[in-house]
């Protein structure tokens, strides 16, 4: 069901049910995972109190994902959301499902008390940041990451 009305659509938190989903939509954006990886990591996730997670189902199969997780920054005088994932399936792009996600993310960064909702991207996905600009986005900061694994690079 492609490109249509976002219509059948729900949003709901993840359950470890949804992990072979989610481990799809993961390898849609490169991430090598298979079912059983993507359920220790759904585990685990689902355990940070300092977060949420997020799944679209339509009609059944989870069709996006938007994962947050906050935490109090020297900063700022309330939490900072950081959206961590947000991925919809390839198939089901442009039927506003990104859109519901990220109204459905930044409700409950408020609920948490968060004033800040950022998010960072790779730097090659030049239609990711075409998206998150016609959401009100703004570039704000260059990310640089290093690895605590010696001899590894960084994820």
């Amino acid at each position: 069901m492609a490109h249509g009305p976002r219509q059948g659509v729900e949003v709901r938190g993840a359950v470890p049910a949804d992990a072979a989903d989610l481990a799809r939509l993961l390898r849609q954006l490169g991430y090598d995972m298979n079912a059983a990886e993507a359920a220790t990591r759904l585990e685990t996730v689902l355990r940070d109190p300092q977060g949420s997670l997020l799944v679209a189902a339509d009609y059944g199969p989870v069709v996006g994902v938007i994962a947050l997780h906050w935490c109090a920054m020297l900063p700022y005088p309330r939490p900072v959301a950081r959206i961590t994932t947000l991925v919809v399936d390839e198939q089901e792009r442009q039927r506003g499902i990104g859109r519901l996600l990220l109204k459905a993310g930044a409700q409950a960064a408020r609920q948490a008390g968060c004033d800040v909702l950022e998010l960072t991207t790779a730097a090659h996905r030049a239609e990711a940041h075409a998206f998150y600009r016609a959401q009100g986005f703004v570039e704000s900061s260059l990310r640089f990451t290093r690895s605590l694994r010696r001899n590894r690079p960084a994820e």
